[in-house]
């Protein structure tokens, strides 16, 4: 009896303290956001906005919903393309945080300044992340130790990330 006393305490404080976390980073709910992609690491959520004339800004959060290896050094940078496929603005920076560690998100803004030809607006996002090998295709005995991990560098683009009938988050 006193085993399954114990056992539901440890369950409850399990519980409670996963729903006191505070993994929002910026206040804004998921749905607040318009367009979204995603890859096997990383979820980007953002918005289009134009806050004067002549100026883009993408505002939004990158997430980190279920790798237990964190994302990090997560850069982002969004151009403006003309009709004939030429880069006609840019502008870069990088989320708010160094790490992402497994659900949290992290904040990031861009304010592009348009030449006023572009017809879309394209988004490159790029993070180091340690990805595990796979002992298990090796040829030999089974390896007992220390993982290896790969540090690799991922870049991931999204064409026309401010249409209005693509990548949409709903």
């Amino acid at each position: 009896m006193m085993r399954y006393a114990v056992l539901l305490v440890v369950v409850a404080m399990g519980v409670t303290g996963c729903a006191a976390v505070d993994t929002a980073g910026t206040g804004a709910p998921p749905d607040a956001f318009t367009h979204r992609t995603a890859n096997s690491e990383v979820v980007l959520l953002w918005n289009c906005l134009p806050p004067a004339s002549g100026v883009l800004r993408v505002e939004g959060v990158a997430r980190n919903p279920w790798q237990s290896q964190p994302i990090r050094y997560l850069e982002v940078q969004v151009v403006g393309v003309d009709a004939q496929g030429r880069q006609t603005a840019e502008a870069a920076g990088k989320a708010r945080d160094i790490q992402l560690f497994t659900s949290q998100q992290s904040p990031f803004q861009l304010d592009l300044r348009t030449a006023g030809t572009e017809v879309r607006f394209d988004l490159y996002y790029q993070y180091l992340f340690n990805a595990e090998y796979d002992t298990t295709l090796l040829a030999g005995p089974p390896m007992v130790g220390p993982r290896r991990y790969a540090q690799t560098t991922r870049t991931n683009m999204v064409r026309d990330a401010c249409s209005p009938t693509q990548h949409l988050a709903r």
